[in-house]
This record gives structure tokens, sequence and C-alpha cells, in this order.
């Protein structure tokens, strides 16, 4: 069997619906953050196929009439990489404080305190 061709899309498709279906199917906010990760690599993934040019060299001028990429994506991800994790940090540093609050980190039980209470 013969995979189709474009695999960088298959994979971008794949880990999307990975990151997804752990967001929406799981309770605990640990799994949830994981699944918003996986998420994001996918969004990362993507655009760097998308800003990938066949052929395409570094835009330093040079003799000839060469192909050239443009950085600008490659930087734009880096960008989103950092406020990737500074999110991430801030999503497990809340985790951490509704932890000491509820004594748990599974959303039923989150819910079922505050409506008890």
């Amino acid at each position: 069997m013969e995979w189709p061709g474009l695999y960088n899309y298959w994979i971008v498709i794949f880990l999307m619906m990975a990151g997804l279906y752990i967001v929406m199917a799981r309770a605990n906010l640990i799994k949830k953050m994981v699944g918003l990760s996986i998420f994001q690599v996918s969004v990362f993934v993507f655009y760097l196929t998308m800003g990938k040019v066949s052929g395409g060299t570094a835009p330093i001028v040079i003799d000839g009439d060469p192909v050239y990429s443009n950085p600008l994506p490659h930087v734009l991800i880096l960008t989103a990489i950092v406020v990737g994790v500074a999110t991430l940090a801030l999503g497990l540093a809340l985790i951490v404080r509704i932890k000491e609050s509820y004594g748990t980190i599974e959303e039923d039980d989150i819910e079922k305190q505050e409506t008890d209470a």
C-alpha cells in the first residue's frame, strides 16, 4: 500500500485531531494542557510546511537567479514557541493553585464542589 503524498499535512491532521480529542475527552486538567500543547505543535508544523519553498535558499544575495525562501514564517514560529511555553507555564501554575484550593485537578470533581457550595 502506498501512502498519498504530502506527508507533512497528514502529520498535521493527526496531531491536530489527537490534541483536540485529548482536550475534549479528558477531565484531568494536566492532560488538557498536554492536548493543547500537541494541538499547538500541529499548528507550528503546518505553518512551517506552508512556508517551505522547494529548492529555496537563505535570502543571501549571490550571483545568478536563485530561489529564496522567506525567513518570516520561521521567525514567527520561534516567537510562537516562546509564547506557547509561557502560556503552558501559566496554565500549569493555575492548575497548581486549583489543586491547592480544591484538592483535585479533575474537572468533574471541581464542578461538583462548586455546585455543592
